[in-house]
């Protein structure tokens, strides 16, 4: 009897110590409400298991235990900094992968761009792609790499983090951290001096500051259809760039950049079209924000005719002899190569406009000391995750406007 008064004073007391505590600070788990059986991430591994398995074959394997493991980042130079850092990453044991080409070319020929002319196929209403050397038998010019565009990488196998950079005395910060492989379109693109450029999904930034580290940029217009990723956008450029360049070479705007061809048509030199994609390593790793949760579905399977449509507009927002450079960060052939064959022939078909696929081996076969690519693509060039070289995924297709 004696025990069951104690028992019920020691409830009494727990009852009136709930009472006495804040309702926000009361946590009651629902289990079977936030704890999800199959997680996006989860979704988003099946889902790679049964589409890149069959696409990459038995290369599948390694790109996926390199998209499980901690991916390697580049530190991109900010040369609008006082700060001198290239010294301190160097002595970290970094280099600069841009300026390991010379070496490794040194001795051999000079690297031409190589072409591909767009042929309608009578028998379907496809596009048929054959490889061949310049136009005509013509050798054309080579790819030009800005030497003003340096970034710093830790060796093969090496998976040091790099240190956040620290601000210099405007205010500056002296390096941007980024997927090493993302610098890639920007190098494709070839931007020449005086070139007007348009980055049509920019961002959160990184490509758009490694386009104004090459200094060669008459005006650069850049868009993202996000406001709130554009606010991040110009946030990531004003602790980099000089107040004074925003002024002279950048307009920064929030449309709607599938219609942009109607907006400015026949206008840019370059077009960069970094399309939203189901990203793949973010889709494995976070959970949070993740295009794979059961929220998101319909959207993800309107992503394909989203980048349709923006590359589209960005193929009538360049001008004539102009150039435009599709990348993602998937490893999906349905948003990659099939995409810009629909572009290819819906330009063709609907605007008259005739494009030529600019081959981008030269470019591959000078960074394979820092990345592993895709073998045998037969549309664009795209680099995959390794654990010895853990970059990517990036696909690139460079396409230039005849007509």
């Amino acid at each position: 009897m004696a025990l069951l008064m104690d028992t019920r004073l020691f409830l009494r007391k727990v009852k009136d110590l709930r009472c006495l505590t804040p309702r926000r600070n009361r946590v009651k788990e629902k289990w079977a409400f936030n704890r999800t059986k199959y997680p996006p991430t989860s979704l988003a591994l099946q889902h790679f298991d049964a589409t890149h398995s069959l696409q990459l074959g038995p290369l599948w394997p390694s790109v996926r235990a390199a998209l499980l493991s901690e991916k390697k980042y580049g530190a991109l130079l900010n040369n609008f900094s006082y700060d001198v850092v290239r010294a301190d990453l160097e002595a970290q044991g970094c280099r600069d992968f841009l300026r390991d080409t010379e070496t490794e070319v040194s001795g051999a020929q000079p690297f031409l761009e190589q072409e591909s002319e767009v042929v309608g196929d009578e028998e379907s209403s496809g596009v048929s792609i054959s490889k061949k050397s310049g136009i005509d038998g013509q050798q054309l010019s080579p790819l030009h790499l800005s030497p003003h565009i340096k970034c710093f990488v830790f060796p093969r196998g090496d998976i040091t983090r790099f240190k956040p950079a620290k601000p210099d005395s405007c205010g500056l910060l002296g390096y941007y951290l980024m997927d090493a492989a993302s610098l890639l379109p920007c190098l494709a693109l070839d931007v020449q001096e005086g070139h007007n450029v348009l980055d049509l999904c920019a961002a959160p930034g990184g490509k758009t500051l490694a386009l104004l580290q090459a200094q060669s940029i008459g005006f650069l217009c850049v868009n993202d259809a996000s406001v709130s990723r554009t606010m991040r956008l110009r946030k990531v450029l004003n602790s980099y760039i000089p107040k004074p360049l925003f002024d002279e070479k950048l307009r920064i705007t929030s449309f709607d950049g599938t219609l942009w061809g109607e907006m400015e048509r026949n206008t840019f030199d370059r077009v960069l079209v970094d399309v939203p994609c189901t990203t793949d390593r973010h889709s494995l790793m976070e959970d949070d924000n993740n295009i794979f949760c059961k929220s998101r579905t319909g959207e993800r399977r309107k992503l394909p005719q989203l980048q349709l449509e923006l590359l589209m507009a960005g193929i009538e927002a360049a001008c004539p002899s102009g150039e435009i450079l599709y990348s993602t960060c998937t490893l999906s052939q349905i948003q990659n190569q099939s995409v810009v064959e629909q572009a290819i022939a819906l330009a063709q078909e609907n605007h008259g406009i005739k494009l030529q696929v600019v081959d981008l081996r030269p470019l591959t076969h000078m960074f394979r000391k820092t990345f592993h690519f895709a073998p045998d693509l037969h549309l664009g060039e795209m680099v995959v995750p390794h654990l010895a070289a853990n970059f990517g995924p990036i696909y690139m297709c460079k396409l230039r406007r005849l007509t």
